[in-house]
């Protein structure tokens, strides 16, 4: 009896339903649309593609929490649509209910903007094709706080939200305690930048000197994905395309790239599209997961990109308040269709693999037995300890004996330098120590203290331990670090390495004079006209000059900053005359200063303006430094030369139309054909020949034993495809046992 009188219902009234305020009822949705940095990130990059943008550039500070700035150079906003921009369900996308059947732009609901108003202050600059100038404005709580201002802007649309969740305190304190915010934003801009491979695509942290995401338009999607996941992903990949036309079962179309069975991977990475929308599908990751767990050893975890297009009318997308997830007709036939695609070609993957064998014929004046002398004896008086042959390395990273070249046959090397001594350069580069007076200032002592803070340790072993091998390709290296050999990208390092040097010797530069001192403004035409050649460009030649005109005058204004800082001498005359020794016995490649001149000049209008200030604002000299450096840096890295490899297929451009009248008469004065009748351009043969041949001599004897002293590795470098590991004696040793 007493416990129903515990239990018994209270005789209270039932609560009072209020019909909340507007101002309540924004800031709940909005909550639930932008849940956390990222989702701005992607409302935003999807409006800018809507608008048919070309270029889509990201800012984030502090995660995006502080500040995230989406530029792009779209079709921008038109004056009178700025008052009702940010208000709640104003869209250009639809009109009415039905056009959802029919939608192909990734935005319809006309909520997003709406949202980060409520949760953060928004600030939109845009300019529309025609207009002299452009216009700011800014918005609060779904409303434009004044009326637009005039400003001077680029093409396109800049939309800043800062302070975001400023209002929602319990939402900030978590995600400022979680530090992968700026992570997943960085894998949201990958995902995109691999499936529209015609837009370039950039992220950085505010302030930073690089970005973390930089693509440019490339013509295939496997070349987006080298680029964005690196090589060791893109060579790993399988192409694979699936379609239906039944209508009584499903129409669709896919296509997309699946990893074969040498891909490993701790997780599995998805980045579906569907009719060019960025979304997720549970049950279709499981499904392929299921796949690869069957057919690969050890559950491997896949890389897989797909790109399914359906009838508009079939896939219903307003099923998720972020639009992360939509709705299929007949999903389940669809995705047992793809199902069956990968695993066949996973299948027919694992038949046979095949190996590539490259012959080489050792030099008759080389012996490969070795002499008694070369026996290795322990110390007297120390125990010899037996290595396993399977761990056991058979090189020495001061010996030169073993590298790729020496077991080759030597080519004629009548047009390299052959007089510089290597001792002599090798002792130039050990004496040639970084000076402590470097770092005067307090800005160049942060930068090299952070360099010193991101190196990667396991890198930094194998760089000063690594034995050079030879080169494997155009860009690639091949060294051995103990029992492993790795691919490693010699530009990537190279420019690195310049980058570092460059910081380390600042203000402390000898100078490589030039014997013509060259026109500030005619480089910059030249780069500028061969830019068009490589992007199909018809720009007039008037606006090539005043672009050259204004970059002149921008180095004009910095002419004393780069030659007390960096070695840059542009003497009154606004000619090139000087530059900097940034390693000893090396100096870049000439055909490069157009182009660095060009670079220089475009960093420079952005990041020096902290000089033109009252006050100096040191995270701006900063930044300013890193990008001079990166410069320099990318402009001195061992590029491949202009001319194609002449050693390779780069043979056929050195081949001219033959010039004998009367190939058949034998009498005919025709020499120096080759088999299929072209004559050789000889001078311009030996040219290429000389530059291909002093980069690699470049590379061995200058490149490496500076890495070995002054490189510090950042840990971007272990995943950005720079070092690749191709082989280990361990594992070879486990193959051969089988065998």
């Amino acid at each position: 009896m007493e416990v129903d009188q515990q239990y018994a219902p209270a005789t209270t009234e039932p609560p009072k339903i209020r019909r909340l305020d507007e101002s309540v009822v924004n800031r709940i949705a909005a909550g639930e649309v932008i849940q956390r940095p990222v989702s701005a990130v992607k409302e935003l990059v999807e409006n800018s593609l809507d608008a048919h943008s070309t270029s889509i550039n990201v800012t984030v500070k502090d995660g995006g929490l502080k500040l995230i700035q989406v530029s792009d150079d779209g079709h921008g906003i038109r004056y009178e649509d700025l008052p009702i921009l940010c208000e709640r369900h104003t869209t250009s996308k639809l009109s009415k209910f039905e056009d959802l059947e029919s939608i192909k732009s990734m935005g319809f609901r006309g909520e997003a903007l709406a949202s980060m108003t409520y949760v953060g202050h928004v600030t939109v600059t845009t300019i529309t094709k025609g207009q002299l100038h452009g216009y700011r404005a800014t918005y609060r709580d779904g409303v434009m706080e004044n009326e637009p201002k005039a400003c001077a802007a680029v093409k396109g649309t800049q939309i800043m939200v800062e302070n975001l969740f400023y209002n929602m305190i319990a939402r900030k304190k978590t995600l400022q305690s979680s530090s992968d915010d700026y992570t997943k934003i960085v894998d949201l801009l990958s995902r995109f930048a691999i499936h529209h491979k015609d837009v370039s695509f950039s992220c950085r942290k505010h302030g930073a000197g690089r970005a973390d995401v930089h693509t440019t338009a490339m013509p295939s999607r496997l070349d987006s994905i080298k680029m964005v996941y690196g090589v060791s992903v893109a060579r790993n990949l399988i192409k694979i395309e699936a379609s239906d036309d039944d209508p009584s079962s499903s129409i669709f179309e896919m296509e997309g790239f699946i990893s074969n069975s040498n891909y490993i991977a701790k997780k599995t990475t998805m980045v579906l599209f569907i009719n060019d929308r960025l979304v997720e599908c549970t049950t279709l990751k499981r499904a392929i997961e299921i796949v690869y767990a069957a057919t690969l050893p050890k559950a491997s975890k896949p890389f897989i990109y797909m790109s399914i297009v359906l009838p508009p009318e079939h896939v219903d997308v307003n099923v998720h308040p972020t639009k992360r997830e939509v709705s299929l007709l007949n999903q389940e036939v669809v995705i047992e269709r793809i199902q069956s695609i990968v695993e066949s070609r996973l299948r027919n993957s694992n038949d046979a693999m095949a190996f590539q064998e490259q012959i080489v014929e050792p030099s008759p004046s080389i012996s490969l037995t070795p002499g008694k002398d070369s026996q290795l004896t322990p110390p007297s008086g120390s125990k010899s300890q037996k290595v396993p042959v399977n761990k056991m390395v058979r090189t020495d990273s001061l010996d030169p004996a073993g590298r790729l070249h020496a077991y080759l046959q030597a080519k004629p090397t009548n047009h390299v330098n052959t007089n510089i001594s290597l001792t002599a350069v090798r002792t130039a580069v050990r004496q040639r120590r970084n000076p402590k007076e470097t770092a005067d200032l307090t800005s160049i002592q942060e930068i090299i203290n952070d360099i010193e803070s991101n190196c990667h340790s396991g890198l930094l072993d194998i760089v000063k331990q690594c034995t050079y091998v030879g080169m494997a390709d155009d860009t690639f290296a091949l060294i051995q670090h103990n029992t492993h050999l790795y691919l490693v990208n010699v530009v990537n390092l190279s420019r690195e390495l310049m980058y570092q040097q460059v910081l380390r010797r600042f203000a402390h530069f000898n100078a490589i004079q030039l014997s013509d001192p060259a026109p500030i403004q005619d480089l910059i035409l030249l780069a500028l006209k061969e830019e068009d050649l490589d992007q199909k460009i018809d720009d007039s030649d008037d606006l090539k000059e005043k672009i050259a005109e204004m970059n002149t005058e921008v180095l004009k204004e910095k002419v004393e900053l780069l030659d007390e800082c960096f070695g840059v001498t542009i003497d009154s005359n606004m000619n090139l005359s000087k530059l900097p020794v940034i390693l000893d016995q090396y100096t870049p490649d000439m055909d490069r200063v157009p182009e660095f001149v060009l670079c220089l000049a475009n960093d420079l209008a952005v990041k020096t303006s902290f000089l033109n200030r009252g006050a100096i604002d040191w995270e701006e000299e900063k930044s300013c430094f890193q990008s001079i450096s990166a410069a320099l840096g990318n402009f001195y890295a061992m590029h491949p030369p202009l001319l194609p490899n002449p050693s390779d297929e780069g043979l056929q451009f050195y081949k001219k139309r033959p010039t004998c009248q009367n190939l058949e008469n034998e009498d005919s004065p025709c020499h120096d054909l080759g088999a299929d009748g072209h004559e050789l351009e000889h001078d311009l043969l030996a040219e290429a020949e000389t530059a291909w041949s002093q980069r690699e001599w470049s590379i061995q004897h200058i490149l490496f034993p500076a890495m070995r002293l002054f490189l510090k590795p950042p840990n971007s470098m272990a995943t950005n495809g720079t070092f690749v590991q191709v082989a280990s004696l361990e594992k070879l040793y486990k193959i051969f046992e089988r065998c």
